[in-house]
């Protein structure tokens, strides 16, 4: 089974008085296996963001269903939300969400914090994440004293933490330079081959050519999917610029 599920949502909003409605999601469906890394790309009003704020259980579609792990994340109630997506889900995006009178050490601790866990077993966590993600020796400093590519490494620390079954990455390159942004895509592929299952929301079509597969959102529906398999990084780019071009001019999807 599938670690994540998503069948046929519809998502509509309606203006306040009833007098309009945009509808965001037409009929998406499609699943994430254990261990994917699956890159998500459209225009701007695609639809992306919506799809990605019901995948994070802080929207509720209008029609159809998502499921993570097998269950239904319509079906948890409102008090038990939070406490789910912080033991099921991680979290990056590209404005990093530190905060500043925190030092990197507790932002990463956070979540773990708000989980009641004790400063031991946080401590033992975050041991081999620091080593790995090269951020050992700027815990005790603070967000406004790191670089962009440091925050982000932190976001991905706090987002690995808790051990989740899903990243939910949204723009995470968006306000990098080019070095961190290589950095930070090593570093999602190193993870992903671990184990790390990650769905990331991106217009970049470098950041697009590291995922295993990538999903074209257009007008609210699933356009088309291109898979890596055995492309390098240029080809996959040169497929993904291709398919972006035929999204542009309207063309009919194809495999």
């Amino acid at each position: 089974m599938a670690m994540l599920e998503v069948n046929n949502l519809k998502k509509i909003y309606s203006s306040r008085f009833g007098g309009s409605s945009v509808q965001a999601l037409t009929n998406v469906s499609f699943s994430v296996e254990k261990g994917e890394y699956v890159a998500i790309m459209g225009e701007s009003g695609s639809g992306k963001t919506t799809l990605l704020n019901i995948l994070a259980a802080l929207d509720k579609p209008t029609e159809g269903s998502v499921l993570l792990g097998g269950q239904e994340l319509s079906q948890i109630r409102e008090r038990d939300l939070a406490a789910f997506r912080r033991d099921n889900l991680g979290f990056v995006f590209q404005d990093f969400n530190l905060l500043d009178t925190f030092s990197v050490r507790d932002n990463i601790f956070l979540p773990l914090v708000l989980a009641g866990k004790k400063y031991d077993e946080m401590s033992r966590r975050l041991q081999p994440i620091a080593q790995k993600l090269g951020i050992g020796d700027i815990l005790s400093k603070f967000p406004y004293e790191i670089s962009g590519g440091q925050k982000q490494r932190t976001a991905v620390a706090r987002a690995l933490i808790t051990g989740p079954q899903l990243i939910l990455a949204d723009e995470p390159t968006g306000a990098l330079d080019s070095k961190a942004t290589d950095q930070l895509l090593r570093l999602f592929e190193e993870i992903n081959a671990e184990g790390q299952t990650i769905l990331m929301v991106t217009h970049s079509v470098k950041a697009a050519s590291h995922a295993k597969r990538v999903l074209f959102i257009k007008d609210g529906q699933v356009f088309h999917q291109l898979y890596r398999a055995e492309l390098n990084e240029s080809e996959m780019f040169g497929r993904i610029s291709d398919t972006l071009t035929v999204l542009q001019r309207g063309g009919n999807s194809h495999e």
